[in-house]
């Protein structure tokens, strides 16, 4: 397996629990946009300690980008994550992902789960071909949104935030269910990226088939 030990360079916040890490990028390293890597921290405590992680910087980068959401409520990973400085050391592996581009559609993310596609639209944003894509994006609570101002400039009025735990008239109100697609979408035709937390995956997944999207046109994490 491919391993990789790399300094983080670079630390900054992005909402009030997600930060995003700048690292060293190994020579020849190579990733497509929406795909991951087995990182764990080098220390003793944690080496041995792999969580997956999607890279959000773009491949043409000088330095590994990884926005990563930490649980201050166990003792875990990211929570570890949080506590390091730059200066400190990562461990990176194998390049893999199932979440890739396949034609303009509909991006459907979850919290956390907007990671693979920050990637995937930097890069048909910066080809100029972001066109004909849309984004639903939901959260808890305005103060999760993750990359909120980034992606308004990206996708501008086809850039859409549900909120489940939080009234707000700015934003439209959750949850993303059956009743919301057959509302929000216009063509089950198009290809459909969908990313977040499990159950919601599943379910997502399976109403887009019964409301008439096709297997392959459904693109999600494995």
């Amino acid at each position: 397996m491919e391993q990789h030990t790399v300094k983080i360079i670079n630390i900054k916040d992005v909402t009030h629990n997600v930060r995003s890490y700048r690292v060293e990028k190994p020579s020849g390293y190579k990733f497509e946009p929406g795909q991951a890597t087995e990182i764990s921290i080098n220390t003793n405590e944690w080496t041995e300690e792999k969580r997956p992680f999607t890279f959000t910087g773009l491949n043409e980068y000088p330095y590994l980008e990884f926005t990563i959401k930490s649980y201050h409520d166990h003792d875990g990973v990211t929570n570890a994550l949080y506590k390091l400085k730059e200066g400190d050391e990562l461990i990176i592996r194998d390049v893999w992902g199932a979440i890739s581009y396949k034609s303009p559609g509909y991006f459907i993310a979850g919290g956390a789960g907007i990671t693979p596609f920050i990637a995937i639209l930097r890069q048909l944003y910066k080809d100029n071909k972001i066109g004909g894509n849309e984004l639903f994006f939901s959260n808890k609570k305005e103060e999760d949104i993750i990359r909120h101002a980034e992606l308004d400039k990206i996708l501008g009025n086809k850039a859409h935030y549900i909120l489940t735990q939080e009234n707000n008239d700015a934003f439209m109100k959750g949850p993303v269910n059956k009743y919301f697609l057959q509302r929000e979408i216009r063509d089950f035709s198009k290809a459909f990226y969908v990313c977040g937390p499990d159950e919601m995956v599943k379910q997502l997944t399976d109403t887009l088939k019964e409301l008439g999207a096709t297997p392959d046109s459904v693109v999600f994490e494995k």
